[in-house]
């Protein structure tokens, strides 16, 4: 049973600890986002011959990109039976670690020209990224059902803050024409130093939430078995079955329109990381501030229908945009449609 969410010190400590976790760890994901597409797909660097023809390249973007949660699909039920074991705090402290020494895996693929480090890299960061999954367990184990939304959509702030922060930053420190020993590296680099500040962060300030230890079996094929699961309980079929078509759609085009960028606006990656770090406003106060006002008056269910509806008629009117500078009418509107899916999808999960 979870506590009931008083406004005690240490309640306010352990919520706000959870909060600047995911804040510095999407702080680090956004860092990364304007770079993969303009790493791959140009010649900068020797990771990718230049003989290599541009569809071949987004090929191996789409491969780079699916192994993260390739990984992550067999690490983190393991994470999470872990968590239910042995605590939130360890198995948060293990997945940062594993963030951090796959950006540093990453930074120096990047500057060695060694592809396969960077599949390595994502193959390591997935397999232990359970850092956001850890924290609304965290926030579960705290907060009563009917306050989870709320809290959740906290949690969901901290994201789109980092999307703003992140993007920006990641488009900058790319660019050597802004500071001469920048490279595509330099972000790997002050996004590993983030995640160590991360494990020190939570070493320091965050306190143990779970009470009752459970011992959850350990099964890396569990993720199969909880699909199953999942698609025998007709209450949670559809909602498991509406998430991940939502999921899939979203991470798509999140990955790939980098390259629809590169290629109809040829923006580089100071453009995509200053667009993507405008549409991380539009998150921050989406889920800062209209979750919480939309809990009040709505379902889940009744925000997540609406949500999905708009956010699908929202991708198709990008398709018709004709210049660069009308992204930044429309881009919003993804992210306000987005901002209200997970903390709700989270919710009726839980």
């Amino acid at each position: 049973m979870a506590s009931s969410p008083k406004s005690s010190r240490a309640f306010r400590t352990d919520i706000w600890t959870l909060f600047f976790v995911v804040l510095l760890d999407l702080i680090g994901i956004g860092i990364i986002i304007p770079i993969l597409a303009p790493l791959l797909l140009g010649n900068a660097t020797t990771l990718v011959s230049a003989s290599v023809d541009t569809g071949t390249r987004i090929i191996i973007l789409g491969f780079l990109t699916g192994v993260y949660p390739l990984a992550q699909f067999f690490g983190a039920p393991i994470l999470g039976a872990l968590s239910d074991r042995y605590g939130r705090k360890p198995v948060l402290l293990v997945s940062l670690l594993g963030t951090f020494l796959g950006y540093l895996l990453f930074g120096i693929g990047i500057v060695t020209g060694q592809l396969w480090l960077l599949f390595a890299s994502r193959l390591l960061d997935g397999f232990t990224g359970g850092n956001i999954s850890v924290a609304q367990s965290a926030i579960a184990d705290m907060v009563e059902p009917k306050d989870r939304t709320k809290y959740f959509g906290l949690i969901g702030m901290a994201f789109g803050l980092g999307f703003i922060i992140g993007p920006f930053l990641g488009g900058v420190m790319s660019d050597s024409s802004i500071v001469s020993w920048f490279t595509f590296a330099t972000p790997f680099w002050v996004a590993a130093g983030l995640s160590l500040l991360n494990i020190v962060f939570v070493i320091r300030f965050f306190v143990e939430s779970l009470k009752n230890k459970i011992h959850t079996p350990i099964n890396a094929l569990t993720g199969f078995r909880n699909i199953g699961k999942a698609l025998a309980m007709p209450n949670l079929r559809s909602l498991f079955g509406s998430v991940f078509l939502f999921m899939f759609g979203f991470t798509f085009f999140t990955q790939f329109f980098q390259v629809y960028l590169i290629e109809k606006f040829q923006y580089t990656q100071g453009d995509i990381g200053l667009l993507f770090g405008y549409v991380g406003i539009s998150i921050a106060i989406t889920q800062g501030v209209f979750v919480r006002l939309a809990a009040k008056k709505y379902t889940p269910t009744q925000v997540l229908s609406v949500s999905y509806l708009l956010l699908a008629m929202t991708f198709f009117i990008i398709l018709a945009v004709p210049t660069a500078w009308m992204l930044f009418l429309v881009m919003p509107f993804v992210s306000i449609f987005n901002g209200f899916g997970m903390p709700n999808a989270t919710s009726l999960a839980s």
